[in-house]
């Protein structure tokens, strides 16, 4: 059993850090990447018809794992498995479920690499210390999540992770994530559309370029996106900068959105008809409605 998460532990100052959000293509295009996954993101999904809502309900959700106490983040947990129960489906003439113990276990898995990679790419790797208590943290955020198995310590989890990109391959779900990204709409209607494209495009640009950054070399070949010694060059320039600016901050402000956030949806837990008339649906991380 893992220390508690509070104010100083590992878990505390990293998992919320804001550069975690530079690597949100990426672990997206990872998830997607297995089948199982692939096919319930296909199959039961709104986020290409309304990415903007399913990043908001992902991000209350992730927030109250860590930033919203054990009760909080036990009642979420009860809420995701029921509702990922009802996510099944046949793909490839085989049944599957959102709970099938090995997608599941992937989707948390990307989930706990993020906080480490960013602060690889963009600010100070975690020591030894950190990162195994880190790793402890998140292994009992994924017992309650009803993740079982998980490997043992970091060496392992990072060779389950590399044999499990080496097995991926390109599908139609991150052809379709692609495309979003391209094409996603704009987040509130009276954006004009003169401001609006230009921004998609940038956002589209920028969005791409960290995703080839930062997948594993072997799969974004895979998957046919080029990368250059000049792609690498601008990279080194972009995380040095964000490195200046980001590593002074202290890491009560690097998680401080995070840690609103996830107490503002334990109180929204407790005054759902608040947030059904603010946000929409059941509560915060709730699927959309039919």
């Amino acid at each position: 059993m893992a220390r508690p998460i509070v104010r100083g532990t590992a878990a505390w100052k990293y998992f919320g850090d804001f550069r975690d959000v530079l690597l949100a293509g990426q672990v997206l295009v990872l998830q997607v990447a297995h089948p199982v996954v692939a096919a319930g993101v296909r199959d039961h999904s709104d986020y290409t018809s309304d990415p903007w809502t399913r990043l908001m309900r992902t991000g209350a959700s992730l927030s109250i794992y860590v930033y919203g106490g054990v009760a909080g983040a036990r009642v979420e947990a009860a809420r995701l498995r029921a509702l990922h129960r009802t996510f099944t489906g046949v793909a490839d003439g085989r049944r599957y479920s959102a709970l099938d113990p090995s997608a599941y276990a992937w989707v948390h898995a990307t989930l706990v690499k993020v906080p480490v990679d960013a602060q690889r790419f963009f600010g100070r790797p975690l020591s030894t210390s950190e990162l195994a208590e880190y790793y402890e943290q998140m292994c009992d955020v994924g017992r309650m999540l009803g993740v079982r198995h998980f490997p043992p310590d970091w060496a392992a989890f990072e060779r389950y992770y590399d044999s499990m990109v080496a097995g991926f391959a390109a599908n139609r779900t991150i052809e379709e994530l692609f495309e979003t990204i391209r094409t996603v709409r704009k987040p509130v209607e009276w954006l004009p559309d003169r401001w609006w494209f230009p921004l998609r495009r940038a956002q589209a640009r920028g969005q791409m370029f960290l995703i080839r950054a930062t997948l594993p070399p072997s799969f974004r070949d895979r998957l046919g996106l080029q990368w250059t010694a000049r792609d690498q060059r601008r990279f080194d320039r972009f995380a040095a900068a964000v490195r200046l600016f980001a590593t002074p901050v202290p890491p009560g402000l690097r998680t401080a959105h995070m840690r609103w956030v996830g107490k503002l949806n334990v109180w929204f837990r407790a005054h759902p008809r608040v947030y059904e008339r603010l946000v929409g649906g059941n509560g915060p991380g709730s699927a959309p409605r039919a």
